[in-house]
């Protein structure tokens, strides 16, 4: 679940990750994900990136999880 791959992200690097970077990284390595609910109505909206060092920390909890290989 989200919760424990920010705690694992936490508990290894100390860093926070929001549940839209760990999304993000779940949709770039191809898992599936269900339609959120609170989609934003907006047409031009911003939407923050992920960075890199939360994107080594995140795919490395998706591993740690048997997620991706």
């Amino acid at each position: 679940t989200y919760a424990q791959i920010k705690e694992y992200v936490w508990n290894k690097f100390e860093l926070k990750v929001p549940t839209l970077y760990i999304a993000q990284i779940k949709r770039k390595c191809g898992i599936e994900l269900r339609e959120h609910y609170n989609k934003s109505k907006k047409e031009k909206q911003i939407i923050p990136q992920c960075t890199p060092e939360k994107e080594e920390a995140i795919m490395d909890a998706l591993r740690h999880f048997k997620m991706i290989e």
